[in-house]
């Protein structure tokens, strides 16, 4: 899935192998130096003319001691409805937990989706919240919404161009 994909860290170092061993290695290296991980992974878009530019990020956290993230961004010329736009985003977030997933299980690592989603009715991204949270709870993830989703709200965000 990810070999084509061009990751990056917040540094602007493209990363030369695959995400999964890229993920495996760091997360070796984060728990033979005794940190306590966990990893939000979330997306948020902008559209700009003709174009939405999405970004996806992998955020891992050290419990106590910052974080780190890789990103991936990519252009659609497709127009989307807000709603639509909402569930694409978190179709990519689960598309890359989905990818990982494995990994996270497999060295104890907590993971998180998080959803540039609101809870509060009186915003428009708030008609996607109930497809959203059922995308991605009836795939076995953790949920976060607005004001708790900042891998998606804050994160991918500063870094969607």
């Amino acid at each position: 899935m990810e070999q084509q994909r061009q990751w990056r860290r917040l540094d602007g170092t493209r990363i030369k192998i695959s995400i999964e061993d890229e993920i495996r290695r760091v997360i070796v290296r984060e728990k033979e130096a005794g940190h306590q991980l966990k990893v939000c992974i979330g997306t948020d878009s902008q559209v700009k003319g003709k174009e939405t530019e999405f970004a996806t990020v992998i955020v891992f956290i050290r419990k106590g001691k910052g974080g780190f993230m890789y990103i991936y961004n990519e252009i659609t010329k497709q127009k989307m409805s807000i709603k639509q736009g909402m569930l694409t985003e978190v179709a990519r977030s689960i598309e890359v937990a989905y990818a990982l997933c494995n990994l996270f299980t497999l060295y104890g690592v907590d993971m998180e989706v998080h959803a540039d989603i609101n809870t509060n009715p009186n915003f428009k991204s708030n008609d996607a919240l109930k497809e959203a949270m059922g995308y991605i709870m009836g795939m076995g993830f953790a949920f976060r919404a607005k004001p708790y989703a900042f891998a998606s709200s804050s994160c991918a965000n500063k870094v969607v161009q």
